[in-house]
């Protein structure tokens, strides 16, 4: 199993720059595989947009991998939102990794312009446009129900080929189906339980099976929020904290988190690993980038040398 670490978006008051910079620094000397960012563009949390903070972190970083989980692409157009995921990955030197998903029909599609009744075809044709403007074709010709290209140049490219790996969210059938067809990988949300995770595990690799796809060449993993402390009562009043500043009061958020003890944390991180998990981003609910950092440290010292 192979670990990311989140990095704070959060920002109350001034953005701790300083702070940021001596955690990335940290998460590659302790040897994570990778930074993650998560998009909630309209939300609870006061969280820095998440491709602009990766172009943030690959300034700051040499090795890191930088994902981010999920876009909700469903809210964003296209073509530029295939620009800015180009210009990351060309800031990194093809360190990117991209979460995708729809969003579910729950999301505020008015405020973007976006029509509820389409917005799941909107998110297949937008993730077909992308994958055009990332192709090796100079111009790119495109006709669509809602984008009409005819022979635009589309350049730079991304520095991954095809394209940088797309990971896929959700926990439908349909959207697992949806994940393996067009996906590289899959990440179970941080919002959901362990035993949600687990059933989407075995749709996914059933999935695979049925579509002839090699499971040996596509990831699952999922992200984890959590909180270690010497006190599993206190762990577990921050962590749901935590949460709260996320997701507001989000219905079911309290039943997520692993929490407690160094132990209790191994157990909760071995139980994601058992359901199927082959990568894990390790989400800390601090409240700050010190309290992250705090997290961070005694995860690589605590936890993850325990773990199979």
């Amino acid at each position: 199993m192979r670990f990311s670490i989140s990095i704070p978006q959060l920002v109350t008051g001034r953005f701790d720059d300083e702070g940021l910079k001596a955690y990335l620094a940290r998460a590659e000397e302790l040897g994570f595989e990778g930074g993650w960012t998560m998009e909630q563009t309209i939300g609870e949390a006061p969280g820095v947009a998440p491709l602009e903070l990766l172009s943030y972190a690959a300034a700051c970083t040499t090795r890191l991998r930088l994902g981010v989980a999920v876009l909700i692409t469903s809210l964003h157009d296209p073509l530029q939102l295939a620009s800015a995921i180009t210009a990351v990955d060309q800031l990194s030197h093809g360190r990117l990794d991209v979460g995708v998903g729809h969003g579910g029909n729950f999301r505020p599609f008015a405020a973007f312009g976006v029509d509820r009744a389409t917005f799941v075809s909107y998110f297949n044709e937008g993730l077909e446009l992308m994958k055009a403007a990332w192709s090796d074709e100079p111009r790119i010709t495109f006709h669509g129900t809602f984008r009409d290209v005819e022979d635009l140049p589309i350049q730079p490219k991304p520095v991954q080929r095809p394209h940088p790996p797309i990971w896929f969210g959700g926990t439908a059938p349909n959207a697992l189906a949806r994940a393996v067809r067009y996906g590289d990988a899959f990440l179970g949300a941080g919002s959901s339980t362990t035993a949600t995770f687990a059933e989407s595990v075995q749709t996914v690799r059933r999935e695979l099976d049925e579509q002839g796809k090699d499971p040996a060449a596509y990831t699952i993993g999922k992200r984890v929020y959590l909180m270690i402390d010497d006190d599993a009562a206190r762990a577990r009043e921050r962590v749901v904290d935590g949460l709260h500043r996320i997701y507001g009061q989000m219905p079911g958020i309290e039943a997520v988190p692993v929490s407690g003890t160094p132990a209790d944390v191994v157990r909760g991180l071995q139980e994601v690993a058992d359901a199927g998990a082959e990568m894990v981003v390790l989400n800390p609910a601090g409240v700050n980038v010190a309290e992250d950092r705090e997290q961070m440290e005694r995860l690589a010292a605590e936890v993850l040398p325990q773990l199979t």
